[in-house]
């Protein structure tokens, strides 16, 4: 078993979605749960879900492999058994608190920010700014908190026709107050996305998963070995004249959470269109990165295979 787990051919990109994990009757039980329950009651049904998933579905089993294997080289191979349930585990709790946030509000959960200020003064200038999130913690969960700041939020989402998990602001029923971009638009997407920019409002995109072709992507070392990540966020902020503001969020207690801004980037603007102009910001992006899975190991959930060699 071992060996064939760990000679597995991993996903491409593409090829993981929402539907990946559990299906509308499994989601619906633990909405019940928490309505039933609370938080309490749902983490305690997860262990349990999680515990076959691990043991009984080799193929979900095996999407943790990619990452899990260069975050934790050489081990055993029964460790990474424990390792697969740990990450599922903390995602599904994330998952729980997501629900919880947006059907009971966000005043049920703590949050600590660091870099209020610097968010505040960038907001006070009037200029718009990227906020670069990663699938590191819970991004709707730190978008949640971020009201605070009175601005409009856009961010760029690909939705796949058919998924079952909603976002935070669905479960209450309400309109959403993100406004969605929709990267198969026009230009996918760019001209909204410089324009909202060009307003003073903020806008949100991915910088750790590449959708599609790999063209507007660069190979850049993470965790010791070439990664692909996508230069797009850089591209628009050097084209519009704004910082790029890296926000991670890390689950820190049962009800509590700490969001980071680590690092805002100046990017110089007009670099063009040359992938190489911009490896020294996407580097400073995958260093933070890097030092947020060396803190939070089992709180990263980018379960493309970063590392496949196209």
């Amino acid at each position: 078993m071992h060996q064939t787990e760990t000679n597995a051919t991993f996903k491409r990109p593409g090829q993981w979605s929402g539907r990946s994990l559990g299906n509308r009757l499994g989601y619906n039980i633990f909405y019940g749960l928490i309505r039933l329950g609370g938080r309490r009651l749902a983490y305690f049904a997860l262990y349990w879900v999680v515990l076959y998933y691990v043991l009984c579905r080799a193929s979900i089993r095996r999407q943790s492999y990619a990452y899990l294997h260069h975050r934790f080289p050489a081990q055993p191979f029964w460790k990474n058994y424990v390792n697969c349930f740990r990450m599922f585990l903390a995602m599904g709790r994330l998952l729980i608190d997501r629900a919880i946030a947006g059907t009971l509000g966000t005043d049920k959960m703590c949050f600590s920010i660091s870099g209020r200020r610097e968010l505040l003064k960038l907001v006070d200038e009037g200029r718009g700014f990227i906020l670069l999130l990663s699938h590191a913690g819970c991004w709707q969960v730190a978008l949640a908190a971020l009201n605070f700041l009175e601005v409009p939020v856009n961010l760029l989402l690909n939705r796949e026709e058919g998924n079952i998990d909603r976002h935070y602001f669905e479960y209450a029923g309400v309109s959403s107050p993100i406004r969605i971009i929709d990267p198969g638009s026009y230009l996918g997407g760019t001209l909204e996305m410089l324009n909202v920019l060009r307003k003073g409002q903020i806008l949100c995109m991915m910088g750790d998963r590449v959708f599609g072709s790999a063209k507007n992507s660069l190979p850049v070392d993470f965790l010791d070995e070439e990664a692909l990540f996508p230069y797009s966020a850089f591209k628009i902020a050097s084209a519009a004249g704004v910082p790029v503001v890296v926000l991670s969020s890390s689950k820190t207690g049962c009800d509590s959470y700490a969001l980071d801004v680590s690092q805002i980037i100046s990017v110089p603007p007009n670099l063009g269109r040359s992938a190489e102009s911009f490896r020294p910001y996407v580097k400073r992006f995958v260093q933070e990165l890097e030092r947020y899975v060396q803190a939070h190991p089992y709180q990263f959930f980018n379960f493309f295979n970063m590392w496949h060699k196209y």
